[in-house]
């Protein structure tokens, strides 16, 4: 299969919403990270996802709409909460998984009787989803376990000949993928994933928010989740990723320093200065922007021939939770305490 490398306009959009519609499998921008895409509701062709990311068939994927109007065709119920936050955080990087609707088949859902979605803030992605007149049910568009695309060019690196097109939006704004919730009630949020939305935004909603403790922890291999990037390692380079969960720099830079090996590499803060004697990559000082860089790094570690990374961690709360959730995965949930 040659995969075509399609641009931002309107005849490619065109074409790429056809190819949808033809049952074929699209990569496209959203604000998130590249996602991979195909009609939802077409059971044969959400099932080319997975063969072409290698994803295991019990991890539900995300549905994308254009348009709150097509929520009524995806799911049964709306609760209140669903529709509040969906007022105050859609279009954007908030997934909400709902009861679903019979179009929606098993294979996109991991078997369960809930869905999630989002609509996306990317203008690329809500145009995609309008021409093509379909809920985009689309995982991120990289071989399973990978570190999630936010270029094209990422894209390609992974799928080219395994999908018929891959749209350039440029590169992706958040950097890591949407927050994703349910609710237990009328008036809990529990976050599943964490993402750019945080509980501490999602909280003057809700009476109670609370994270999941998959988020910290690795879960069983049997177990049945509502969201993807509950289960299986996620996001990691070629390279050991190694968070190291240090009080100050000083005594991240003296563990490295002992530590290093050939083709060692480190991971700091923006902040931080380099460390003698060991190669060193940046990734931001805060949430937003370690979110938006950490895939992008990791992508440059793999082309760099990097073998062992060791990470600064970020704190646990805001945006910044997102990130350390996306370095536990990647390191399979080894970290190192100083």
């Amino acid at each position: 299969m040659n995969t075509r490398l399609l641009q931002n306009t309107k005849q490619d959009l065109e074409l790429a919403a056809q190819l949808i519609r033809n049952g074929e499998l699209v990569a496209f921008p959203t604000e998130t990270v590249y996602g991979l895409g195909a009609d939802a509701r077409k059971e044969d062709s959400v099932r080319a996802i997975f063969t072409a990311k290698g994803r295991p068939a019990d991890n539900p994927l995300i549905v994308h709409i254009s348009d709150i109007s097509m929520l009524d065709s995806i799911v049964k119920e709306i609760p209140p909460l669903a529709m509040t936050l969906a007022e105050h955080f859609w279009p954007g990087p908030l997934t909400m998984v709902l009861p679903k609707q019979d179009c929606i088949p098993d294979v996109t859902s991991g078997g369960l009787a809930t869905v999630g979605v989002r609509m996306p803030s990317h203008p690329v992605a809500r145009e995609l989803i309008r021409i093509s007149g379909c809920p985009i049910a689309a995982p991120s568009a990289n071989r399973s376990g990978l570190p999630s695309p936010t270029t094209a060019k990422h894209v390609m690196d992974d799928m080219n000949g395994r999908i018929s097109a891959v749209l350039d939006g440029g590169q992706c704004e958040v950097g890591v993928e949407s927050t994703v919730i349910c609710f237990d009630d009328a008036e809990t949020v529990h976050i599943l994933r964490p993402g750019l939305i945080s509980l501490e935004d999602v909280t003057p909603y809700a009476k109670y928010v609370y994270v999941d403790k998959a988020v910290f922890q690795q879960i069983s291999a049997d177990a049945k989740v509502a969201s993807p990037g509950m289960k299986y390692k996620h996001y990691s380079p070629k390279a050991k990723i190694l968070p190291v969960d240090a009080p100050d720099f000083e005594s991240f830079r003296n563990y490295v320093t002992q530590h290093a090996e050939e083709h060692t590499y480190c991971l700091l803060f923006d902040s931080d200065p380099e460390i003698n004697g060991v190669a060193c990559l940046h990734y931001g000082d805060d949430g937003a922007h370690q979110a938006h860089d950490l895939f992008y790094r990791f992508r440059e570690l793999d082309e760099l021939s990097a073998e062992i990374v060791y990470v600064r961690m970020p704190q646990q709360t805001g945006a910044d939770l997102s990130v350390y959730n996306r370095l536990m995965r990647a390191s399979g949930f080894e970290v190192i305490r100083l």
